[in-house]
């Protein structure tokens, strides 16, 4: 079929630049938001933004589209506020099953990983904004102050406060990828072995386990559990009860080895982890079904 008139074509090409810059732009909005979900929406909004656009006016493209896209998922966290409310247990970032591609990026998956995003959590809306342009996405001031409304100036003082709360909260040892794949490993087999002696050799004694389910979940832990007896014990607990065949295994979350859990075959939920000196410190287990709808989307995030 024929593309039709020069001005179709520039048409076209004008639209396919939103295809082309996709993945990039659902990354900004899933970092700022922490919601798979939520990011589709914005980028439903933002899609509809752009074909309002006097392309004419456009100088650079991904930075106009990365605005737009900063502005709705501002304008969505405000309704992420009052859902919150409402929320019942803890509200854990929705997490994501990855590629290889997303771990050989090691500040991508950095900033995409459930602990990270957990302390993004803590930041105002305008501080995760320019944290995350900035330091996940390089983008330079006076682009981020459009994006946010803001001075560059105001802009810059926003990044370093921002930068100072997420260092002083975000885990301080940095581990290979191969020690995180060795001791998930053996998390996954001593949770499919029901080894409660197993499961405390590689859980760290005062780890902590914060479960997010939603109120939907029967059995699901509504306030963090701590430590590695407690934790090794209701785990192993909670599976016998079910009844059902339950199995884990490794595969990425968020950019780092975590688990899939299955039920009968069927998907249950997805753990990620803190690892820490040879042992888990940290736990973030997800069923809630709502958060578990877009695990097997297969969502490319890409900087």
């Amino acid at each position: 079929m024929s593309r039709g008139s020069g001005a179709d074509a520039a048409a076209e090409a004008d639209a396919d630049a939103f295809v082309v810059h996709r993945n990039l732009l659902f990354t900004v909005a899933y970092e700022m938001l922490g919601s798979a979900v939520d990011a589709e929406d914005v980028l439903q909004e933002s899609w509809l933004r752009w074909n309002e656009v006097d392309r004419a006016q456009v100088r650079d493209q991904r930075a106009y589209l990365v605005r737009i896209v900063t502005r709705q998922a501002l304008n969505q966290i405000r309704t992420q506020a009052r859902r919150r409310e409402q929320y019942v247990g803890e509200w854990l970032p929705e997490p994501l099953f990855t590629s290889p591609d997303v771990a050989a990026d090691v500040e991508l998956a950095e900033s995409v990983s459930i602990a990270m995003l957990t302390v993004l959590e803590t930041l105002g809306p305008a501080e995760r904004a320019v944290f995350v342009l900035r330091e996940v996405f390089d983008v330079p001031y006076d682009e981020i102050a459009d994006a946010v409304g803001k001075t560059p100036a105001a802009v810059r003082q926003i990044a370093h406060r921002a930068k100072e709360h997420v260092a002083a909260r975000r885990p301080r040892v940095t581990v290979d990828r191969a020690e995180q794949e060795e001791v998930v490993a053996r998390f996954a087999a001593a949770v499919n072995s029901g080894d409660v002696q197993a499961l405390m050799d590689v859980l760290a004694p005062d780890v902590v386990s914060v479960a997010d389910g939603g109120g939907q979940v029967r059995g699901a832990a509504v306030r963090p559990i701590v430590g590695a007896d407690k934790i090794a014990r209701y785990l192993v607990g909670g599976i016998a009860k079910l009844g059902l065949p339950f199995v884990v295994r490794v595969v990425d979350v968020n950019g780092e080895p975590g688990i899939r859990a299955e039920i009968a075959g069927q998907l249950a939920g997805a753990v990620s982890v803190v690892v820490e000196g040879g042992r888990i410190t940290r736990i973030f287990s997800f069923a809630n079904p709502s958060k578990l709808e877009w695990l097997d989307a297969g969502s490319v995030l890409e900087r």
